[in-house]
């Protein structure tokens, strides 16, 4: 059974295994020390928040979300990161991950949840088309460092 819950102090380690896997995926590597800032962040879960989904005691799956303003409505949530372990796909992991985000955008007075994903990442999109509506935008990106 998957539980959603918060991150501890005590899950450090796997956390960051997780974010490590999920950071592979889409190519890039970072230092060590955006690693501790972020958890340092997502331990005082006041700007960007963390959730993990476990199977007993073992944490399977990791979410990274913050609310951002809108200049069309209310404010909105962005699900930044998902990442579920490759031995807990097809389990529930990423769906409950979602669903507990779109519960706290609710509680949070947000209008909608978002996220973006490779084009090519065929495995989440099939869980992503049965719970959410995809977009016709394309997204841009421009470096400033």
């Amino acid at each position: 059974m998957i539980a959603i819950g918060p991150l501890t102090p005590a899950d450090r380690d796997r956390w960051q295994e997780l974010f490590e896997g999920y950071n592979t995926f889409y190519e890039r590597t970072l230092p060590a020390e955006i690693y501790d800032e972020k958890w340092q962040k997502f331990l005082a879960d006041e700007t960007i928040h963390a959730l993990c989904a476990r199977d007993g005691d073992n944490i399977v799956g990791i979410t990274h979300f913050f609310r951002h303003p809108s200049t069309s409505g209310p404010d909105v949530c962005y699900l930044q990161d998902l990442f579920t372990a490759p031995e807990a796909r097809g389990r529930g992991a990423g769906r409950a991950l979602i669903e507990a985000v779109a519960a706290w955008a609710k509680q949070h007075d947000c209008c909608r949840v978002y996220w973006h994903t490779k084009e090519s990442n065929e495995t989440a999109r099939r869980l992503y088309d049965q719970v959410a509506e995809q977009t016709p935008f394309v997204m841009y990106r421009m470096e400033v460092r």
